[in-house]
C-alpha cells in the first residue's frame, strides 16, 4: 500500500510541475495562442494571394486567347491609336495633374 501511495504522490507532483511549467513559462499557453493566431493570419494571407494569382492567370489567359481584349489593353496602357483615329483630350483625367518642375 505504501508503494502505491508513494507512486501516486510522485505522479501527482510530476503533473503539478508540468502544469505549472506549461502555464507559467513564456513557451506556455500564451505563446501557443500567439502562434495559432499567426498561423491563421498567414493562412488567410495565403488564400488571398492564391485568389490573386488565379485572377492574374485568368487575365493572362484571356489576353492570350482574345485578340480584341489584347488590342484594347495595349491601347489603354500604351495610349496608342490607329493612323485614322483622333484623340481629343478633355480637362478630366484619371490621375491628378503634376505640379510644374522648378
Amino acid at each position: 500500500m505504501k508503494a502505491s501511495l508513494t507512486r501516486f504522490a510522485y505522479v501527482l507532483i510530476f503533473l503539478v510541475a508540468v502544469g505549472y511549467a506549461f502555464f507559467a513559462f513564456p513557451q506556455g499557453v500564451r505563446a501557443w495562442q500567439d502562434k495559432q493566431r499567426q498561423i491563421q493570419e498567414m493562412e488567410k494571407r495565403n488564400d488571398s494571394l492564391a485568389r490573386q494569382v488565379e485572377r492574374q492567370k485568368d487575365y493572362i489567359n484571356r489576353l492570350q486567347n482574345n485578340p480584341a481584349a489584347q488590342e484594347l489593353e495595349i491601347r489603354k496602357r500604351l495610349k496608342l491609336l490607329h493612323p485614322e483615329e483622333k484623340l481629343y483630350i478633355t480637362g478630366d483625367s484619371d490621375s491628378p495633374a503634376q505640379p510644374p518642375a522648378r
